[in-house]
């Protein structure tokens, strides 16, 4: 059988606390089922991806074995939605271990079974929430998801526990409010949510040329 391969955009070493525990190195990967309005890397719709095995991806990570060791890091995989991707994140678990610790960045609008498998072999999650209200959400991803990824992150708390999840929520100019924001957080650890971080878009307006 062939091996499956992630769909690489950019690997991104040595980021500290930020997607994880201790040293990660983010794998940034192509695909997305959202199209959101101010998305950080249009790059996942857009640019060609290179596809690697696992073996490819730890050959090209290894180097910064000691580092994830000494920390307890390891790799996150992001950039895109990394649970379109639940194969190859199986398989890279199965061939390395529990050497490195391994955590997805995801919207969680993907089906259930993908949730269900990654439950199985990732360390932790970083969910990205943009609002629990429906108009809200569909305004901003383009996409009528929110009781889907409502659905699955109840699944994934069950699934992993709370302590596994890191949900965040974005406070974004023209699309909601602070009490909003708020709302959205108060539901969230209403569903069971122990981690959650509140913080603010910063809109950059494209630049004008100066006389």
């Amino acid at each position: 059988m062939e091996e499956p391969r992630y769909p690489l955009l950019a690997l991104t070493r040595l980021r500290m606390d930020t997607d994880g525990e201790g040293v990660t190195t983010l794998v940034a990967g192509a695909g997305c089922p959202l199209s959101c309005r101010y998305c950080i890397n249009k790059a996942v719709l857009t640019r060609a991806p290179e596809w690697i095995t696992p073996e490819e991806l730890h050959r090209r990570t290894r180097i910064d074995d000691l580092y994830f060791r000494a920390t307890c890091g390891g790799l996150t995989f992001g950039g895109g939605e990394a649970l379109l991707h639940t194969a190859f994140l199986s398989r890279f678990r199965e061939i390395y271990g529990n050497d490195w610790r391994l955590y997805a960045e995801t919207s969680l609008a993907v089906e259930p079974e993908a949730v269900l498998s990654a439950a199985t072999s990732m360390d932790g999650f970083i969910v990205d929430i943009k609002s629990t209200e429906r108009e809200i959400c569909r305004q901003y991803t383009g996409v009528d998801c929110r009781d889907r990824i409502l659905s699955n992150l109840k699944l994934l708390l069950e699934q992993v526990g709370p302590e596994a999840v890191r949900v965040r929520v974005p406070l974004i100019p023209g699309f909601n409010t602070p009490s909003q924001q708020q709302e959205s957080a108060h539901f969230l650890r209403s569903m069971g949510v122990t981690r959650l971080d509140l913080f603010s878009y910063v809109i950059r307006e494209p630049e004008t040329a100066t006389p």
